[in-house]
């Protein structure tokens, strides 16, 4: 038996893991896995050692009160993959944890892959060491990072970006609507406030609060709110009130009918972006952490923009409104912008269809360029 261990830590990474999983499978069917997933894993055939959920954290007072029981996860992912000592080590994005489960099982031996470069480039470069001594290679989804990894002595390979497989853009908008019940003349607004428990608690009532805002100038707008697992109740729970009835997802299916119907997007900063990028979705980031940990990173970060769409293009197509401005009345205000100005959109717009370009991997999808690397490694070790 030829065992592929896969470790990832939050919804996204789940999706990755997942689409790993099956174009592994498709090039050697014999292959057995293990590890740490969702929903998505589970249905690629993965039993996770313990639920994924626990590991979805975000920002120094979240963590904090959850050392002990992090450090018991660590524990024991660590001990099952020295036990079952598999051909490679598959850790996915939440490098916090990750990382130093890669630590703890160099030792014995266990080739790894890192799937998601660390951005290391945007913040604390000087951590870029300890990677290059706990991975064997790096899967990059962004172009501009092969080089700054390879400058280290990181084996790193450009897989490209798994938002061009997400679908975003394969939706049927009339199918929305017929299924949603939604009278002629709503105008959805896809609103996506995070996959992780904190960012939900500390956003969803910022954009509630923007969304009421821009109601009162837009007339008829209608959220749209996609589910990720790990915070559905979270999300279930806080919406329930608002005055404005919001549509809530949970089907793969809709979430691709949704952003095609939907006319702007108010969502956090991340991978979102891209993906509304790819469904042509004209939208306003918002993000905020807790003020502490905000003092912190901007003390350490080194790149102009917080949205990935934005620091592709190396100039601001989407706004940003982080932190401090991360209100609901500027939040607001950019949101009527983009659904009473057709220019605005439009200008996003073909911002969308450069940035794009610069995310497709030499050859085929992202998920076949990463199964070939992880093969690689299996492989040659390196």
């Amino acid at each position: 038996m030829t065992l592929v261990y896969l470790v990832a830590g939050e919804a996204s990474g789940d999706i990755l893991g997942a689409r790993l999983m099956a174009a592994l499978r498709r090039r050697r069917p014999e292959l057995q896995f293990a590890g740490v997933g969702g929903e998505r894993m589970a249905e690629q055939g993965l039993a996770s050692l313990f639920p994924m959920r626990e590991l979805a954290l975000m920002g120094l007072l979240e963590v904090l009160p959850n050392l002990r029981r992090l450090a018991r996860r660590m524990d024991q992912a660590a001990a099952d993959i020295t036990a079952r000592r598999p051909a490679v080590l598959v850790t996915i994005d939440a490098p916090s944890f990750t990382l130093r489960l890669a630590e703890r099982v160099r030792p014995a031996g266990v080739k790894i892959v890192h799937y998601v470069a660390p951005q290391v480039w945007a913040w604390r470069p000087g951590r870029v060491e300890k990677i290059r001594r706990r991975v064997d290679r790096i899967l990059a989804l962004l172009p501009f990072e092969p080089p700054f990894f390879e400058a280290a002595g990181i084996p790193i390979t450009f897989v490209g970006h798994p938002v061009l497989e997400s679908g975003a853009d394969a939706g049927d908008a009339a199918r929305f609507r017929a299924a949603q019940a939604l009278p002629e003349g709503d105008r959805p607004v896809i609103v996506m406030p995070g996959s992780r428990r904190t960012e939900v608690r500390r956003l969803l009532g910022t954009f509630g609060e923007a969304l009421r805002l821009a109601a009162a100038e837009v007339p008829r707008l209608r959220p749209v709110l996609p589910l990720a697992a790990p915070v559905e109740a979270t999300v279930r729970a806080g919406t329930a009130n608002w005055p404005i009835q919001p549509v809530l997802l949970r089907e793969a299916g809709e979430r691709q009918d949704a952003f095609a119907a939907a006319e702007a997007g108010l969502i956090k900063s991340g991978t979102s972006s891209l993906e509304m990028a790819v469904a042509g979705i004209p939208h306003v980031v918002g993000y905020r952490v807790n003020p502490l940990t905000a003092a912190i990173v901007r003390r350490l970060i080194q790149v102009p923009h917080a949205s990935l769409v934005n620091l592709l293009a190396e100039r601001e197509i989407v706004p940003e409104r982080l932190q401090e401005n991360c209100s609901p009345d500027k939040l607001a205000t950019e949101l009527v912008r983009l659904l009473r100005e057709p220019q605005a959109a439009a200008a996003q717009r073909a911002g969308f269809t450069e940035v794009l370009a610069k995310l497709r991997p030499p050859q085929g999808l992202p998920s076949e360029a990463a199964a070939d690397a992880v093969l690689e490694v299996m492989a040659t070790g390196a």
